[in-house]
């Protein structure tokens, strides 16, 4: 077996820049505030930062609206922040990856500007333009995935150009050979100054039908969703031609050393996989968010990561994530007594693990007075979109003043709960949701079998999921009661001699007060209590089987 890459061993931690500290006191993250604060990554124990987009931008869709591919915006700092930020991210052993956007501009981009001033222009074509349909209308039936049409009619040229998001970020157009070499352009740009990868926004949407087709109607679709599942999306995403795209992206990362391409892709595991492309020759990651929706119970679970592994390609390596800056925080879709828990699963599955800034607090979506809503989406279909203000807010440093992340009121709110759900009260709590994630993150490094060993079912029954990580001789067996009540699991002969390297923090775990969780973390010393050995007693057993007993919302490693 070859070596393991760095993007295959390690962990990804998605940081919001405008909401991960502000470093100037205007209530917005920055570059100099994500520098300041590289310490703390290093000491949770991840090993790359993927920054939210940086580029210069109106803020209509908070920076997913790309004004130039090639610069910082000022409200985040200048270029030479940016190679700051890089170097000392490198000097610490991080990776830096940032977020490409190569479906859409802003419509205040040069080349937007400069495409709708006239249908001669020679930079029409690098955008999606078309002639209304015989009524006058849109050319098709389209849905934007704000609301309303996905079509913007412009007086000024007598067409409608496509925006499958909001009217201001219209749509590129990657048929144009003119528009592909500028994009692959932007990417080397930022290759060329050191950074280590990208995260490529909704690249499955990245390509449409030629001949721009209705999409048929979802026959699913019932008041009170949204707008765009109205329709199937047979026609406006995942085209055959994407992979011609990525074999580009592919080409240009290839030309720089151990470069990794993550694609954004909400599509069903079939197709998901399929993005790997053949020969691996895809994204080196498709992102995997099946977590994201899964019914939080033992079986569901365990068909989803069977599936998944079933699905991958041999050469494809697999990847989970449990939380971003658009869904529900996983605290708030598991309750905070699962946060635990599902930190345990997010960590020990087989594949490269996404962890999105606050989750290591367990931090919960946070309620958005009406007046202070700046979601797009929201403002749009307050009815039926979730508003993704609620996982934007500020990280919570501390508990000074408005949470250490800034001399003033930030632009989005605080968790209410901010003055003891921070940092540096987690830090000092050795029973914290924060110092857990850090003994998890250490474990893996230490243990191969977590961070490259292959998986296997052990089981699903009931309440508890329970699986082996295996690498050579290292066998580490997770179990998870993903219930509020006790549960046991049956011992498979291999795991009966095994002893607890790990467990999840609580109060509940035993009637004692709890199992202080500890760590085997290689040459890291760790500052917590050392951990009973004996969760289950030789008198524990179940026929000829060794038996667990499991406290409620408990995860276990064992090896």
């Amino acid at each position: 077996m070859t070596e393991p890459l760095w993007w295959q061993k390690g962990v990804i931690y998605q940081v919001y820049p405008r909401s991960f500290n502000d470093s100037n006191g205007d209530g917005i993250g920055d570059l100099a505030g994500v520098t300041a604060r590289l310490d703390y990554l290093v000491d949770l124990g991840i090993d790359a930062v993927w920054l939210s987009p940086i580029f210069p931008s109106p803020m209509a869709d908070f920076g997913y609206d790309v004004a130039e591919y090639c610069g910082v915006d000022p409200r985040f700092g200048t270029l030479a922040d940016f190679d700051a930020l890089r170097d000392a991210a490198h000097a610490r052993g991080l990776k830096l990856l940032l977020d490409f956007v190569p479906n859409h501009s802003s419509s205040e981009h040069p080349w937007f500007l400069e495409s709708r001033s006239s249908r001669e222009s020679p930079k029409r074509d690098r955008y999606i333009w078309r002639d209304p349909a015989p009524d006058g209308g849109p050319p098709n039936n389209w849905q934007s995935y704000f609301g309303g049409s996905a079509w913007e009619w412009d007086a000024a040229t007598g067409q409608y150009y496509l925006h499958q998001f909001l009217k201001e970020q219209p749509e590129l157009n990657w048929r144009n050979p003119d528009l592909r070499a500028a994009m692959l352009d932007a990417m080397r740009f930022w290759f060329d100054r050191g950074v280590d990868g990208f995260r490529i926004d909704v690249l499955w949407l990245a390509i449409k039908h030629a001949d721009f087709p209705d999409n048929p109607a979802n026959p699913n679709w019932r008041d009170g969703m949204q707008d765009i599942e109205r329709l199937l999306p047979v026609h406006s995403a995942d085209q055959p031609e994407m992979m011609e795209v990525i074999a580009a992206m592919r080409d240009v990362a290839e030309g720089y050393p151990e470069r990794v391409l993550i694609g954004e892709i909400y599509l069903p595991i079939p197709r998901l996989v399929a993005y790997y492309g053949e020969g691996g020759g895809g994204v080196h990651l498709p992102f995997n968010f099946h977590l994201l929706d899964a019914n939080w119970d033992a079986p569901a679970l365990a068909r989803l990561i069977a599936d998944y592994e079933g699905a991958l390609p041999a050469d494809g390596w697999p990847n989970w994530v449990l939380g971003n800056h658009d869904k529900p925080r996983v605290a708030s879709r598991v309750g905070t007594d699962q946060a635990a828990v599902a930190m345990m699963l997010l960590l020990t599955l087989r594949g490269t693990p996404t962890l999105y800034q606050g989750d290591e607090l367990g931090m919960p979506n946070v309620p958005i007075p009406p007046d202070r809503v700046c979601d797009p989406q929201a403002l749009r279909e307050p009815d039926t979109a979730f508003n993704r203000d609620e996982v934007r807010t500020p990280m919570p440093w501390d508990a000074s003043g408005h949470a250490g992340f800034s001399t003033v009121e930030p632009w989005l709110p605080l968790n209410p709960d901010w003055a003891t759900r921070n940092v540096m009260a987690q830090r000092d709590d050795p029973a914290s949701l924060l110092n857990f994630t850090r003994a998890l993150l250490a474990l893996r490094r230490a243990r191969a079998a977590l961070s490259i060993g292959s998986w296997h079912a052990v089981s699903s029954d009931g309440a508890v999921l329970a699986y082996e990580r295996r690498h050579r001789e290292d066998r580490v067996l997770v179990a998870l009661n993903l219930s509020d009540a006790p549960q046991t699991l049956v011992l498979p002969d291999w795991a009966a001699t095994l002893a607890p390297i790990l467990t999840t923090p609580s109060p509940r775990h035993s009637p004692e007060g709890g199992y202080p969780f500890a760590s085997a973390a290689g040459d890291r010393t760790e500052a917590f209590p050392p951990m009973d050995p004996r969760l289950r007693g030789d008198e524990e057993r179940r026929g000829d089987a060794a038996v667990l007993p499991l406290a409620p919302n408990q995860g276990i490693l064992l090896a």
